[in-house]
């Protein structure tokens, strides 16, 4: 199975974060990236590793690109991690780039160990609030199929749902699923900015890098739009590529496309007017990378609530149902 189908729990992000925060560490200390790679095979930091990056030691002594290599050695990193690679290595700068995605793996450790620690308790709440009622209802009746059905009919399809959004959230979908995924989550408050913000972040970063290195603005909006990873962003910016290459400006291209927000927009003319675009982008990489963080966190703080008022609301519910049902039962009994 590939790596990338099994990142779903907070270990397993940190491990590929402790990969990407060594490769940095390795690459800014000026080793090569052949160097550094076969350090991190002789003691990798998950041994899932060590075979993919033996095969990506192999293809780089062979006379391939570090991201030829990569995409060589199977379906083991998510498309979003390559994009951003190739965007590194075809600027020169790796290391930043793998100290962008052990930052952005680190983070997403921390938030799912916080969502998974928050929803313990209303986790707790719900099984046992079930088996408590549904055992209530199983002395009036004695009936194991009613007592499954009360327990088991509801836990199993919400364990259903929860791996089907867990295998959703994957990033070793195809664009299209990862396209639905977004017109889905994006008017739901918080997340579908927050998303946006964080793929306007990478995009600024990757567009400064590629350009810094000397790579063509057509090349650069190229590559920056798929590490971006928005497939709105990317389809945006592909549409109106041709008008740039027949002499229209990305700063006139991007205000008439309407897809990117106006201060993106703004900040991006000014910077290409000033000639300052590099310092342009770098202020737009931080912002939207602190706008999107602060969201996410917000997310993932507000959503274990959430689910606790559902779970209390539903407990409530039936403790007034199981009352309303007896109390009509003693009233039946009694003749009244």
């Amino acid at each position: 199975m590939p790596l990338s189908a099994t990142l779903i729990t907070p270990g397993q992000f940190t491990r590929r974060a402790e990969l990407y925060h060594q490769l940095s560490q390795l690459t800014m200390a000026g080793l090569p990236i052949l160097r550094a790679l076969e350090q991190l095979a002789n003691n990798p930091p998950a041994p899932a590793f060590r075979e993919p990056l033996r095969q990506i030691i192999q293809e780089i002594s062979a006379g391939c690109t570090f991201t030829e290599s990569i995409q060589r050695s199977g379906n083991w990193i998510a498309t979003f991690d390559l994009a951003l690679i190739e965007a590194g290595e075809r600027s020169g700068r790796l290391d930043a780039c793998f100290r962008v995605l052990a930052d952005y793996y680190t983070d997403r450790a921390r938030m799912a160990r916080q969502v998974i620690g928050d929803l313990a308790y209303p986790a707790f709440l719900l099984h046992f609030a079930l088996f408590i009622f549904a055992f209530i209802s199983f002395i009036t009746t004695g009936s194991w199929v009613h007592f499954f059905v009360q327990t088991f009919g509801v836990l199993l399809p919400l364990y259903g749902v929860v791996a089907g959004l867990i295998y959703a959230a994957q990033g070793k979908h195809g664009e299209q699923w990862r396209a639905f995924l977004e017109r889905l989550v994006h008017p739901i408050p918080l997340l579908g900015s927050g998303r946006r913000d964080l793929a306007l972040a990478r995009l600024a970063m990757a567009l400064e890098a590629l350009i810094s290195a000397g790579v063509s603005i057509i090349d650069a909006w190229q590559l920056a739009a798929t590490v971006s990873g928005s497939p709105a962003l990317r389809r945006t910016v592909h549409a109106w590529l041709p008008d740039v290459r027949a002499g229209q400006t990305p700063a006139e291209a991007l205000r008439t496309a309407g897809q990117f927000p106006d201060l993106f927009v703004n900040q991006y003319a000014t910077g290409e007017i000033s000639g300052q675009l590099d310092s342009v982008l770098t202020r737009l990489h931080q912002y939207y990378q602190e706008e999107g963080t602060r969201k996410f966190h917000a997310v993932a703080q507000w959503t274990p609530r959430l689910i606790y008022l559902i779970v209390a609301l539903f407990i409530a519910w039936r403790v007034i149902s199981f009352y309303s049902g007896y109390f009509k039962q003693v009233q039946d009994a009694g003749g009244f």
